[in-house]
């Protein structure tokens, strides 16, 4: 990857409608250049995908949870177990598996307090293998952004 790729996979993270048009203007390129590199670092899997970023509050989403979760044990079975289940709850965005006092630490979009209980109570606490959980609630975003620095 060239010091070209890194300035163009920049301006695809801050805005990957860009045509390849127009990111030849901005990088000094052939439309056809571009669209080569593009499709190399597609091929490669230095890019994964393109999406749409919404509007949490549009969405009626706004609500932010971080819910650390410990499991009552940490075997192999009761980690897959627990990884199967969670991927399959639309709430979870996030899912890290970590070090320190808890297993896996979640990032769930909601509604509101309400709707969070409801999720806590009819999904969330019926999966197997939870020893505990605590909550901390999001009260304003500082810094969110996917762009990678390369």
């Amino acid at each position: 990857m060239d010091i070209i790729d890194r300035k163009l996979l920049m301006l695809l993270q801050q805005d990957s409608t860009k045509t390849t048009k127009e990111l030849s203007l901005k990088l000094n390129l052939s439309v056809t250049a571009i669209y080569e590199r593009v499709k190399k670092l597609e091929r490669e899997g230095v890019i994964n995908k393109y999406v749409a970023i919404l509007n949490q509050k549009k969405v009626d989403k706004s609500f932010v949870v971080f819910c650390h979760i410990k499991l009552i044990q940490h075997t192999k079975e009761y980690l897959t177990r627990f990884e199967q289940e969670i991927t399959q709850l639309d709430e979870v965005l996030e899912c890290y598996h970590v070090s320190g006092d808890y297993d896996y630490i979640l990032k769930i979009y909601v509604k509101d307090m309400e709707a969070y209980r409801e999720f806590m109570v009819t999904k969330l606490t019926t999966l197997q293998h939870i020893g505990s959980t605590h909550s901390t609630f999001m009260i304003s975003e500082v810094k969110n952004t996917n762009i990678i620095t390369l």
